[in-house]
């Protein structure tokens, strides 16, 4: 095959069901753009038939491609492996989309990939409307940590639709091996690729404006502890490797944005309050003694009491573990993050309770300046 402008990668797992639609509105999306282009599906030997419910999607004349990669199981390896093919075919910008989206439009394409072609930006990240209770990983810890630690608020850094320049591509090939032997090659690869590129860009990162996500919803008590500890474990480790950047930055910018966001309506969710609260509850009680060398015995007392706290007692701890972390980086001080992030979670449902997703996002907005004040006293303690 002769170089390509545009690669669309789709890494899966067991995505049958939503595949086919997603090869589909990206072949829409490249045709729409005028440009050659090809859509990668790295599959994760999918028991469901993934494989051929891509292969059987009606992409017309747009070229395709799927195969099982090689190496970790993982998202991150499967995305490693688009952006070696992506290489090879001289590609000047990759786009990456979920496999579980119901809500991509062809125009999702362009918004992800213009801002690379007309040289405006490295990176692009998805800007999107959600449910107040969709991304707790993401309004939790991923949107407030790295908006204060770099200085440019990524609304969605762990978005899982994003666009990637043939410059930060090679960056990120680059890494030293071992990278792709750790969390990187699961789900930590979101946070690793924007962390990497609002450090190491030339053009720096855009969002692009997408409108409602609508995707596979997952209620964080039961299905999102596996990816926390993924994400996490990333985030405290590239906060050691950039920690020279960081600890120099004390003002926030919101990166660009690419485009105007639809009107449109947002996927119901709901999320189990007591069930966050409980777990809360049983975790910091199974890690108390631990707990008390690194964090305030009056905060634990106060989880295993009532199973809430608030953005403030929730940054001291995040920013406590990160310092445990530094110093001896095991994935004991993620684990023990878990039971505060689920509480964190509970005590975020109980202040939103009566208000719209457009209203609880000064909520959020307010953890980041609530990280901002609190990594002012963190620093020195670093």
């Amino acid at each position: 095959m002769g170089n390509v402008d545009i690669v669309v990668g789709i890494p899966s797992f067991n995505n049958r069901d939503t595949i086919g639609f997603v090869a589909e509105v990206a072949a829409c999306g490249i045709k729409s753009t005028g440009l050659s282009g090809l859509i990668v599906n790295a599959d994760g030997k999918s028991s469901d038939g993934t494989a051929d419910a891509f292969m059987k999607s009606k992409t017309e004349d747009v070229p395709k491609m799927s195969y099982s990669y090689i190496g970790p199981s993982g998202k991150g390896t499967a995305m490693k492996s688009v952006m070696e093919v992506s290489q090879m075919l001289n590609a000047k910008v990759v786009v990456f989309l979920d496999s579980d989206l119901r809500s991509v439009k062809p125009w999702w394409i362009e918004r992800l990939a213009v801002p690379i072609l007309e040289e405006k930006a490295s990176y692009v990240a998805p800007l999107y409307l959600r449910h107040k209770y969709d991304g707790t990983i993401t309004n939790t810890i991923c949107y407030p940590l790295t908006s204060a630690l770099y200085g440019i608020k990524i609304r969605q850094p762990i978005g899982g639709d994003f666009g990637l320049s043939a410059e930060i591509i090679q960056k990120i090939l680059e890494k030293p091996a071992d990278i792709w032997k750790s969390n990187v090659a699961r789900f930590g690869i979101d946070i690793f690729m924007t962390t990497t590129a609002l450090n190491e860009s030339e053009r720096g990162v855009f969002q692009a404006a997408l409108g409602a996500k609508v995707h596979d919803l997952k209620d964080p008590a039961k299905h999102l502890e596996g990816m926390f500890m993924q994400v996490v474990d990333t985030l405290f480790r590239l906060m050691i490797t950039y920690e020279e950047r960081w600890k120099q930055v004390f003002d926030i910018n919101e990166a660009q944005i690419y485009g105007e966001s639809p009107q449109e309506n947002i996927a119901k969710m709901t999320i189990d309050e007591n069930l966050l609260q409980k777990r809360a509850k049983h975790m910091v009680f199974e890690t108390a003694e631990r707990l008390e060398k690194y964090l305030p015995k009056e905060l634990i007392e106060k989880v295993l009491q009532q199973g809430v706290i608030s953005c403030e007692e929730w940054a001291s701890v995040v920013f406590n573990s990160a310092l445990v972390f530094k110093h001896q980086p095991s994935e004991q001080i993620i684990k023990n993050l878990i039971g505060f992030y689920f509480a964190r979670v509970a005590g975020f449902v109980e202040e939103t309770a009566g208000l719209s997703s457009e209203e609880a996002e000064s909520v959020v907005d307010q953890q980041v300046d609530t990280f901002l004040n609190m990594k002012r006293r963190f620093v020195e303690r670093w």
